[in-house]
């Protein structure tokens, strides 16, 4: 059931309001759900908050079977829990994805839970230390590449094994503008999100007559924690990260989940291998 389903808020004025946009008026925007994903299951990788807890709740609201997966199991419980007070299904899964049998656990749950894997989100992943180039320490990138670059591939792995063999699913990796573009200080950062996009492009190329699309996502600055603690609520802090987005504000996470679930749904059957931006015109290529 809807967040909004029986009490919508009502937002103010025109909508949305530049720099006052909340999730919840972007789920009082789009009050009547249409059921994309009915039936089906997903799973969804670093869903304890943010983008990944945004796409699970709205995976429930469209009618899937949630597995709720992050490396914080209190996290991915409180989703869970959140999601089955509204109706929904949803198991929380703890793993940490660059280990390979953590990867192959996850799998296994849901498989021996509901018995296939419709739809899977590669959310997982961390933020850098900005730095110069020549500065960045081994440790370092060894595991910003780890996360969201290793992590990726593994989770890839055993998805796409399930889904060919069933013949079908769909499969939607969140990369980054930096997937695209240089984000100066971040160089591993950058180089793990420019990765996602090979592997998104490989796994597309490989499977598509097997009946599995592959696609990717690039969210552009959205408002979710690891943000907001950035911000630490100065005005003048939130314009400046605001300044490069081409809208003028920030993204919500719901925003960015409607692009996940919309291309895991039937209704983006004929799109695979595609680098979706999804940033309110902050990179136009």
């Amino acid at each position: 059931m809807a967040d909004n389903e029986n009490n919508p808020p009502q937002p103010s004025g025109s909508w949305p309001i530049p720099g006052e946009q909340t999730d919840e008026l972007v789920r009082a925007a789009f009050p009547l759900r249409l059921g994309l994903v009915e039936g089906k299951v997903a799973l969804v990788t670093g869903a304890g908050r943010g983008i990944g807890e945004a796409t699970a709740r709205l995976f429930a609201v469209e009618g899937a079977a949630v597995v709720v997966c992050d490396i914080d199991g209190d996290a991915a419980q409180s989703v869970v829990q959140s999601i089955q007070e509204r109706g929904g299904e949803a198991v929380a899964v703890v793993a940490d994805l660059t280990k390979e049998d953590e990867v192959a656990a996850v799998i296994t749950t849901a498989i021996d839970r509901y018995g296939r894997l419709d739809c899977a989100v590669n959310n997982a992943g961390v933020s850098g230390r900005f730095g110069s180039f020549i500065d960045l320490p081994l440790h370092e990138w060894q595991h910003m590449i780890n996360v969201n670059l290793t992590s990726v591939f593994l989770c890839l792995k055993y998805e796409l094994g399930v889904m060919a063999a069933q013949g079908f699913g769909s499969i939607v990796n969140v990369s980054s503008g930096a997937g695209v573009v240089a984000a100066p200080g971040l160089p591993h950062y950058t180089a793990a999100k420019h990765g996602v996009l090979g592997l998104t492009k490989c796994a597309a190329t490989e499977f598509a007559a097997k009946g599995v699309r592959v696609n990717a996502i690039l969210p552009g600055t959205t408002r979710t924690p690891m943000i907001n603690g950035f911000i630490n609520g100065d005005p003048a802090m939130e314009k400046m990260v605001s300044r490069g987005i081409g809208r003028g504000y920030m993204g919500e996470p719901s925003e960015i989940a409607e692009s996940a679930v919309w291309l895991c749904s039937d209704r983006a059957s004929f799109v695979c291998g595609e680098s979706l931006l999804v940033d309110g015109a902050t990179v136009c290529r």
